[in-house]
């Protein structure tokens, strides 16, 4: 482990369970980068490596506040950063002192550009054999497709998302927001964390290889299943499940609700909350199985029951009932809703505002103020001293 304590010791907060720890983190824009701050934010000290001049892409990718931009703020806090020319001998060296002394070290590259530098796994792993070497790409590092370049809306089409999401017309949408990016880098994230529990026990780091495609090829969840279970491609359903049913949105007087009744107790609350109890003991009803083959028909019956008052006095009713519903919250009403609020799951870092950290751990804390994004090569002198030529 490094000496450093990690952010903590900048906050004078309780630290993290993954203080004392070093990160390298040479990724940029999205996947990567969501990862190695997920690891800031658990207390990891992480020392971001970037491009003089211009730095990480996603440095220009709006919205911006102040002349700063939140993307790049909301995935970069609480990291340092580094500019250092991966093409220049003395620069290169100072990357392979940082990994020589990390105990993490994040890459989205394709699938070789590393190993050209002479900072692949291979080379580094000779290097440091305690280092746990993640590396998020496109494809992967085998397979015939590894050396195609990737961004998340090309990941999205190639999986399988995109086929099975709006509405029955059949046209392909993408989701509203990056998928296959923040699937990736959460399950970066969990096999850092796990290959550093197993190099507890071993002393020994190895490589991470996180696809974009595989996360979200794993994601399809339901679709999948379908297919692999019956050999028919399924096309989008709406905002129905494949395979519970009722579990959609409904319209009510006024405006959609979503309900969720996945067992028969719930259903029969359901049925009994909107006033149509006989729903229970109709044949086409009367199991999981029944509903979802006849789904259609039970959506009908329920927006029937519920066009006769608004959706606050429906919600009000299932909820008495235990039954899962809620209201289609648009984007602010969910960001400042007064469970966000209590959970922080907005917070500031640097004076901008971004989504909170969800994994809530008791022997730590959860600020709303977090260490701010840095400024391209802010702490490079710095680095250089630590980690440059003795």
């Amino acid at each position: 482990m490094s000496s450093s304590a990690g952010n903590a010791s900048v906050t004078g907060r309780r630290p993290g369970p993954l203080a004392g720890l070093l990160v390298v983190d040479f990724s940029r824009v999205l996947a990567g980068p969501f990862a190695a701050m997920m690891l800031a934010d658990l207390g990891a000290r992480v020392v971001k490596v970037e491009r003089p001049g211009t730095g990480d892409d996603s440095r220009g990718y709006g919205p911006f506040a102040d002349g700063r931009s939140l993307y790049f703020a909301r995935v970069n806090r609480g990291k340092e950063s580094v500019a250092l020319d991966l093409k220049d001998p003395a620069d290169l060296e100072v990357a392979r002192k940082l990994a020589a002394r990390a105990d993490v070290l994040v890459e989205n590259y394709r699938p070789g550009v590393m190993e050209r530098l002479g900072l692949g796994p291979q080379a580094l792993l000779a290097l440091n054999p305690r280092l746990v070497y993640c590396s998020i790409s496109g494809f992967g590092h085998t397979g015939p497709w590894s050396q195609r370049p990737a961004y998340d809306a090309v990941v999205q089409g190639m999986s399988g998302i995109m086929a099975i999401t709006g509405g029955l017309s059949g046209e392909p949408v993408k989701p509203g927001v990056p998928v296959a990016d923040l699937s990736a880098g959460l399950y970066a994230f969990g096999g850092i964390t796990s290959a550093l529990l197993g190099r507890a026990s071993t002393g020994v780091g190895g490589h991470v290889d996180v696809a974009m495609y595989d996360a979200t090829v794993s994601l399809l969840e339901g679709a999948a299943l379908s297919y692999l279970a019956t050999g028919t491609d399924p096309g989008p359903i709406g905002n129905a499940h494949f395979a519970i049913a009722p579990f959609d949105t409904f319209a009510c007087r006024d405006r959609d609700i979503t309900v969720c009744a996945a067992n028969d107790a719930l259903f029969g609350a359901l049925a009994r909350a909107v006033g149509r109890p006989g729903l229970s003991a109709d044949p086409r009803f009367a199991d999981n199985a029944a509903r979802h083959a006849h789904r259609e028909e039970l959506k009908l019956e329920l927006e029937a029951a519920l066009a006769a008052a608004d959706a606050d006095q429906w919600l009000g009713e299932l909820d008495l009932a235990g039954v899962p519903c809620g209201p289609i919250s648009s984007v602010a009403e969910a960001v400042r809703s007064d469970q966000a609020s209590a959970r922080n799951m907005v917070v500031w870092a640097g004076g901008l505002p971004g989504p909170g950290q969800p994994v809530k751990i008791s022997t730590m804390d959860d600020p709303r103020e977090r260490p701010a994004a840095p400024a391209l090569d802010e702490h490079g002198a710095a680095v250089r001293r630590e980690f440059g030529p003795a």
